[in-house]
């Protein structure tokens, strides 16, 4: 019963009604043991006529199992799987067991729920209801959580019920940012009620109020404190009060409740305590190997500890912990012994396993190999956590020091894969007291770089690559150099922190790694192109780091494909060499990849750069949909920065710098702080604030970081000219000609002559702006296009010619109107009213109501895509893509499909 909570309960019922419209609702209930979450889960079923309830409870011993607490709530609507995507169902069976198959990406899990849900839910609606969430496993929580985000326009409402992070996980839960209820303790009336309910007897005064005060409102410690109190203290009111917290009084009387039972029955609740899936059926083999009757649970469910009927459940889950932690050592390791016993070694080799692993006493081979065994299972399931799990008891059990530290390794790498980085260093260490050979010893080095590396981004993590390196190069040569070259890697994203001088230092000594085979490969040619630069200039790279990029085009790799891990880093020297159809086609590929096989942790990643090129091509729209894909997956992209100073807006712009440098510098990203150094230019030139500009540009030049140092000097030598400092403009106008030439591309010829003419004079300049406009008409790059024009017009404004001005201003304004470069345009618009001619102000377009999102929709829904392909592609379901097309269609005044393909999107 649910004694007061009306707001609780009111809010329970809000979101009943709102999926029942359809209108997906999500609600997280959080409150201490015993606050009364359980019971408001209970409410929730009670009240939910016409839904479909799946339960799940998370279970602490069942944390280890990937995927566990997810296939307790979707086992029951597996028979719908069949109406979902190939790729996911091939992903939730894996996930679940149910069909071999490579580890599926945890975001297409999601999806493959989101999709099972919504199926589900069209029958009729579906109400989750998730129990002790902070108790699922991290694969279960993370999957669980990406649905909670996603879940829109759907005939479903979830409810996680887990501790406050006091008792519990912390903010950094899956579940924290989604919408939450707290739950405090009984008001003063309502707990006297519901404390006079409990005892059935009158109460001294003094005994009551002392209760009360312990309690604070908790109903389940209203409950089990008078229960556990000598009825001597109840009547009296004598001793003393012990200073635990409610919820362990809360577990101590349950302790005490269940040390009073039979002998049999304890041990049956240990059975039941031990045993995380509720199985009626292995609970009862493992008593029958205990010689435990049927007759044991009798007490255990009069006592109201226990209940089994289709499935074990508690009456709390305190009752649980506070059982198995009250019994002695060797008590649980029998338990674990019968479990192990009646586990079905072919239904459940893991769970055996791990039960084996609790039951033993000191070192056992034939258990760590078992548990080796499940770590390889799990891993294939796509749980990482629980391999790791899985081999870090595997350690323990491992008698031979040398299969010990192996092992050790083994976990370290898989807690590392995890996130977990400081359990990997432990592990690390572990492993490094040996015996290991020498490559082992060599990967456990390269592991220890690759986590500062990841975790910190830290000064020392390129020292530590080398030295991974020079020890692989006798075991490993391929690995070595692969090394190498992720050692030049951290080096260039911290470059502007150390000035260059690391990244030399990293190439200088890249140069011992070892020959490449014949012919090399993309990393191999990465690797070599990327150090000459570094040493001999780079002029003198450009053939080998073309090669690579050559190589990386006319090879399609798979996403498992060693070469696709290059494809950042190529995308990155393709800027650096101006191949602006290089860039544009790794960037895509890159995108393309990630979305075939749902690798939803590098699609963020991948969408954020293509959007960073699409902003040079001028399609500002286009990247404002990636970077909104992007973030309603995982994160806030650094291409924001972007499309804000390319758009002119100073306070967005200046607000994400000041977050961006504080964050990057902290991290040792010196490549973030060099990408916002390079907006800011972009910004303050758009702005006509040139000092500004100079002081800006300057940064990512002087470091000449991979890509934003090439990209910065055209800002510098246009913001140093505008300034009056032609001195400062001659360096950097030399670097970018010289490299211009070697690069021979249009972008880089183009940007060359614009940079040339707008430090020259009369016909030279003239002749420089024209060549500038034809060169960078012949490339993908129509930002800068759009600029020429713009200083081509200013130069022929101050040389009084008028007329021709206005073409070359008119020009720019459109295009840099229609592109979205509202500071450039705004600066078009002066130049343009200075000859004498208005400037047309913008037509408004009905897309101009879209958000960028439903923008990103429309286009899709336009080639065609029916709402399954567009969700699927965009990791929604599909009735969310038909409520955003609702939207759409009202905003854009249509009905239909056939009409949103006749409109021109921008």
């Amino acid at each position: 019963m649910l004694l007061g909570r009306q707001a609780e309960r009111q809010a329970i019922e809000g979101l009943l009604a709102q999926a029942r419209a359809g209108r997906s609702g999500v609600l997280v209930v959080v409150g201490e043991a015993g606050i009364g979450k359980t019971a408001l889960l209970e409410a929730a079923r009670g009240a939910a006529w016409g839904f479909r309830v799946e339960r799940a409870v998370g279970v602490e011993s069942e944390m280890e199992f990937a995927f566990a607490g997810l296939h307790q709530l979707c086992a029951p609507l597996v028979d719908h799987m069949g109406a979902l995507p190939d790729p996911q169902q091939a992903a939730l069976g894996v996930a679940f067991g149910l069909r071999a198959g490579d580890p599926p990406d945890r975001f297409l899990v999601g999806l493959a729920v989101l999709s099972l849900l919504a199926e589900v839910a069209e029958e009729r609606p579906l109400l989750c209801l998730v129990d002790d969430a902070q108790w699922l496993d991290e694969a279960s929580a993370q999957t669980l959580a990406f649905v909670a985000l996603r879940v829109d326009a759907e005939r479903v409402a979830l409810v996680f019920a887990l501790r406050d992070p006091g008792s519990g996980p912390s903010d950094a839960h899956p579940f924290a940012g989604l919408p939450g209820l707290g739950l405090e303790g009984l008001g003063e009336v309502d707990a006297q009620v519901l404390l006079a309910r409990g005892v059935g007897t009158p109460l001294d005064e003094r005994v009551r109020d002392r209760i009360l005060a312990e309690a604070r409102g908790n109903p389940l410690a209203l409950l089990e404190l008078p229960r556990s109190a000598e009825q001597a203290k109840l009547a009296g009111g004598f001793g003393l009060p012990d200073a635990l917290s409610v919820p362990r009084r809360i577990e101590e009387s349950f302790q005490r409740r269940s040390a009073s039972l039979p002998p049999e029955t304890q041990l049956l609740l240990l059975v039941a305590a031990a045993e995380p899936l509720g199985d009626v059926t292995l609970l009862w083999g493992a008593a029958e190997h205990l010689g435990i009757g049927a007759e044991a649970a009798v007490p255990a469910e009069a006592g109201g500890l226990l209940e089994i009927g289709v499935r074990v459940r508690f009456l709390h889950p305190l009752v649980r912990s506070a059982v198995y932690r009250a019994a002695a050592l060797p008590d649980r390791r029998r338990v674990h012994g019968a479990l192990a016993a009646a586990t079905d070694p072919q239904a459940g080799p893991d769970h055996r396993a791990w039960h084996r692993a609790q039951a033993v006493l000191g070192a056992e081979e034939t258990v760590a190999v078992e548990l080796e065994r499940s770590a390889s299972r799990a891993r294939a399931r796509g749980g990482l956590a629980a391999a790791a799990a899985f081999l870090e008891r595997a350690v323990v059990l491992t008698p031979e020091p040398a299969d010990r530290a192996r092992r050790a390794l083994a976990a370290a790498h898989a807690k590392h894969q995890a996130g977990v980085p400081d359990a990997a260093f432990e592990l690390l260490t572990l492993a490094a007291a040996g015996p290991l050979d020498a490559l082992q010893r060599a990967r456990a080095e390269l592991l220890r770089a690759q986590i500062a590396f990841h975790a910190t981004r830290g000064n020392d993590v390129p020292a530590m690559l080398l030295e991974a390196a020079k020890a692989l190069a006798p075991l490993d040569a391929p690995l070595a150099r692969q090394t190498y070259l992720q050692a030049l890697e951290a080096a260039i994203v911290a470059v502007p922190l150390g000035r260059g001088r690391r990244v030399l230092k990293v190439a200088e000594a890249a140069q011992a790694a070892p020959e490449p085979p014949h012919p090399p490969g993309v990393a191999d040619l990465l690797l070599a192109g990327l150090v000459t630069r570094s040493i001999h200039g780079y002029e003198v790279s450009l053939p080998t780091l073309r090669r690579a990029l050559d190589a990386l085009r006319g090879h399609e790799p798979r996403a498992d494909d060693d070469s696709s891990r290059w494809l950042w880093l190529g995308s990155r020297v393709a800027v650096a060499l101006f191949d602006d159809e290089s860039v544009y086609e790794l960037a895509s590929r890159r995108v393309r990849l990630a979305r075939e096989v749902g690798a939803l942790a590098e699609l963020p990643v991948a969408l954020d750069y293509l959007a960073a090129v699409l902003v040079h091509t001028g399609e500002l729209a286009h990247a404002a949909e990636l970077t909104a894909e992007a973030t309603a997956i995982r994160q806030a992209p650094v291409t924001r920065i972007l499309l804000a100073a390319w758009r002119g807006r100073q306070a967005e712009t200046s607000e994400l710098y000041a977050t961006m440098v504080q964050d990057a510098t902290e991290r040792g990203e010196g490549a973030v702080v060099t990408l916002t150094q390079y907006a800011m230019a972009v910004l303050f030139n758009g702005m006509g604030s040139y000092d500004a500009a100079l002081a800006a540009a300057a940064g990512p030049c002087d470091s000449d970081e991979l890509e934003h140092g090439n990209l910065a000097l055209p800002e510098l030598i246009e913001a140093a000219v505008r300034a009056g400092q032609p001195a400062r403009a001659a360096p950097a106008l030399e670097r970018l000609s010289s490299r211009a030439r070697a690069s021979g591309t249009s972008w880089a010829l183009g940007l060359a002559a614009r940079s040339r003419a707008l430090a020259s004079t009369g016909p030279a300049a003239e002749a420089l702006y024209r060549e500038a406009i034809d060169r960078l008409g012949r490339c993908r790059m129509a930002v800068h296009l759009a600029r020429t024009h713009l200083v081509y017009g200013e130069w022929l404004r101050r040389e009084r010619r008028r007329q021709a001005a206005r073409e070359q201003l008119r020009t720019a304004h459109e295009m840099l109107s229609g592109i979205g470069a509202e500071a450039f345009a705004a600066r078009a618009a002066r130049e343009l009213r200075a000859t004498g001619e208005r400037p047309r102000k913008r037509t408004a377009e009905p897309t101009d109501a879209l958000t960028a999102h439903e923008l990103h929709v429309a286009r899709l829904v336009a080639t065609g895509a029916t709402s399954k392909e567009v969700g699927a592609q965009l990791y929604l379901s599909p009735r969310t893509i038909d409520a955003h097309l609702r939207n759409i269609f009202r905003k854009l005044g249509i009905t239909s499909r056939r009409q949103l393909r006749t409109l021109p999107l921008p």
